[in-house]
């Protein structure tokens, strides 16, 4: 079975983050098997969904891990003029829904595991398929927890993102937070008697606004198209019952997206405390007016030094001469600082067609994604358990 044969029974599997991607993850298994490489799935707790961890090679000296998450982004409401969950190949593309972000890796990766077992390796390589990355790098946080109590942990994670095969050493974190407004409801007739949480809640967003502009500033007049500063994002707004009703309680759910130069922490207890203020000027006449924040998601940024033997190993496979960063965020932070394992994010394809109708990936992008990972193969059999970093010039 080629990569491409791979990939078009991997995107046939509909794992939008809100279904199941058990049926994936139990053909990846049985493909593996078939090969003679055992995995194990870790599933959740009803077990409709779970991780998968395969070796192949030594198992007493530490290896190098591909990793890739299985769950994408939902179709709803875009125009496709393809079928979003079959391999459509037209002009050197291959469509379909994850063929980007990222089920191409994914194909890839399981064409070197098979490749590997058919080599005497001196390296281990390991493989971690993971689910909901798409809500927030949800899943992988089992998987993780499996993986320290492995005797030896990989010396290297490519977390296979689409990167057009550059190396990116860095990404931004990302705290995910709930604003809740605690106003006092009335007839809309009557409205000034009584405080519109929708309305503290806008009041509220335009705070958001006004820090984004402080966090833009320092960089007016520079080249801004990979947003190198923090961001602060209000994606859903929710309130009120009925028109005719001042609205009580209103949410507002916001994501702080930090550069490693800013501390998330210190930027929302800045958000916090402005907000406090806001609702302060209200409770003299409205003793019940509140706001409370609840943080329900929260990942790591990614910031491995560029001089990292990894870093350079990996530049080394693909033929790199520097370093990049991608705006999006990622597993491998997660891999970098939960396991200590040095991590960098390097895949095929371009998140330019990530999350859009008609996603698709290049065939010279597979290609050259096989090459790098023959390329890895090669080094893992050559060289000793101790010696990959001395490879990597």
């Amino acid at each position: 079975m080629t990569t491409r044969d791979l990939l078009a029974r991997l995107i046939g599997f509909d794992t939008v983050s809100r279904n199941p991607n058990r049926e994936l993850m139990d053909f990846v298994a049985s493909w593996l098997a078939e090969r003679g490489i055992e995995s194990r799935l870790i599933p959740n707790t009803d077990g409709s969904k779970a991780n998968l961890y395969a070796t192949v090679g030594p198992a007493d000296v530490a290896g190098i891990m591909l990793s890739g998450h299985t769950d994408v982004v939902p179709v709803d409401g875009q125009a496709w003029t393809v079928p979003a969950f079959a391999l459509t190949e037209r002009d050197g593309r291959l469509y379909g829904r994850g063929t980007a972000d990222m089920k191409g890796f994914v194909a890839c990766a399981l064409s070197a595991m098979a490749n590997a077992a058919q080599r005497r390796l001196n390296v281990p390589l390991h493989l971690a398929l993971s689910y909901d990355e798409e809500i927030g790098c949800v899943g992988v946080r089992s998987l993780l927890e499996h993986l320290t109590r492995q005797r030896f942990k990989s010396r290297l994670c490519i977390v296979g993102e689409p990167t057009m095969l550059g190396v990116a050493v860095r990404h931004k974190g990302k705290r995910a937070v709930r604003a809740a407004f605690t106003g006092r409801e009335g007839h809309s007739a009557l409205a000034p008697r009584s405080l519109n949480a929708i309305h503290l809640a806008c009041d509220f967003i335009a705070q958001l606004r006004e820090l984004q502009q402080e966090l833009a500033a320092p960089f007016a007049g520079h080249d801004v198209s990979d947003v190198p500063y923090s961001t602060i994002h209000a994606g859903r707004i929710a309130g009120g019952i009925a028109l005719n009703i001042v609205p009580n309680h209103c949410t507002v759910d916001f994501e702080i997206r930090n550069t490693s130069q800013d501390d998330p922490d210190e930027l929302l207890a800045g958000i916090e405390a402005r907000a406090q203020a806001l609702v302060n000027e209200h409770r003299r006449r409205i003793p019940e007016a509140s706001v409370c924040f609840e943080l329900f998601n929260q990942y790591p940024g990614l910031s491995t030094p560029e001089d990292c033997w990894a870093v350079q190993f990996v530049r080394s496979l693909v033929g790199a001469n520097g370093c990049t960063e991608v705006a999006f965020g990622t597993e491998a932070g997660l891999f970098s600082t939960q396991l200590k394992i040095p991590s960098v994010v390097c895949g095929p394809g371009s998140m330019d067609q990530g999350h859009k109708p008609d996603e698709y990936i290049t065939l010279d992008q597979i290609n050259q994604c096989e090459q790098m990972l023959e390329r890895l193969l090669e080094r893992m059999c050559r060289t000793s358990g101790l010696s990959v970093a001395a490879d990597a010039s």
